[in-house]
Formats: C-alpha cells, structure tokens, sequence
C-alpha cells in the first residue's frame, strides 16, 4: 500500500498519509522505503514505534546510522538493493514464495 501525504490513491490503490496511519487499517509486514536518505531516521523510529518486522531501502537510500538502530531493535534491514530486482534474481515467481527469510537476505 503506498504511504503518501499528498495523494489519495496511487496506481488504484488506496494512499494513506502516514505508516500510523496505514497500521490502523492494513497489516504492514515490510516498509518499502523509495526516499532521499535523510527521511529514513525518521521513518525508522515509526517502523520501531509501530513494532513493524521488516524494513527495505530501495537501491541509493543508504543510512548507516538509522539502518543500524533498525537493526538492534529487531528488525530486518535490507539497504540499497531493489526489492523487484531482488525478487527475480531468487526467481520468487508468486507471492506465496515472498518474502524468503531474512537469511536469505542477507546472502
């Protein structure tokens, strides 16, 4: 589901204006993260905030620091991969077979 402030639906799909937001009405096992890398401390403290599993930093969207706090808190951290180029190069061809577990990653 996208998390935009600005819009309502992308795609067809409905848009919430926050990650609180969204966890109020959908189950999120992973966050998705397509932003500049200085937004991703402050998403982070919400994935921690909301108790949210999984957290995913799209290809250039490196933070050491919030990635590693991320870390200590449980979550699993993905950095700087493409979670689509990720997904065909494993050959996950449906979504019964997504997400491998966190091992798997991390290979």
């Amino acid at each position: 589901m996208p998390i935009n402030p600005q819009v309502s639906e992308v795609l067809g799909e409905k848009a919430y204006p926050s990650l609180r937001e969204a966890a109020k009405h959908e189950k999120i096992d992973i966050v998705d993260v397509f932003r500049r890398p200085d937004a991703v401390p402050a998403i982070v403290d919400e994935v921690l905030e909301l108790g949210l599993p999984a957290l995913w930093l799209q290809e250039t969207v490196v933070h050491e620091e919030a990635a590693e706090k991320a870390r200590q808190a449980g979550v699993v951290v993905v950095m700087d991969k493409c979670i689509l180029k990720e997904h065909r190069r494993y050959g996950f061809v449906n979504a019964r077979n997504w997400p491998p577990t966190p091992t798997f990653l991390d290979g």
